[in-house]
């Protein structure tokens, strides 16, 4: 006897943390609250108060290599809500956290390490 198939399968539309995806100026962002810090940044950058507001900045954690043995091993990256330049000059890392993960929190180690600063928001 034969199993009956299954019904027609459902895909939630809910993220995977509960967030909710919007648009400001026509750039999306992951949360409610990336948005509202990136008004607030735009806000400093006009004030003169910040300078060279990047968004979603990819930064090089490791680069890719080849093992002795051939295999080709990906490179690390770590992508960066927003980076910008203090009144200093001094490069300023930030991530809007919602949900702190393992593997983010080993590439902000990771990056620490090498000088660069997370600030989490």
């Amino acid at each position: 006897m034969g199993r009956k198939s299954p019904g027609p399968v459902e895909i939630s539309q809910t993220p995977k943390y509960h967030n909710t995806k919007v648009s400001v100026d026509g750039i999306k962002f992951d949360s409610i609250k990336e948005a509202d810090r990136f008004r607030e940044l735009a806000l400093l950058e006009r004030a003169g108060e910040i300078f060279n507001l990047h968004l979603q900045e990819e930064i090089m954690i490791q680069g890719a290599f080849t093992k002795p043995s051939g295999e080709r091993v990906k490179s690390i990256k770590y992508l960066a809500d927003f980076v910008y330049n203090d009144q200093d000059g001094i490069r300023v890392v930030e991530d809007v956290k919602g949900v702190k993960t393992t593997v983010y929190a080993l590439k902000k180690r990771l990056l620490s390490y090498e000088g660069t600063q997370v600030v989490e928001i």
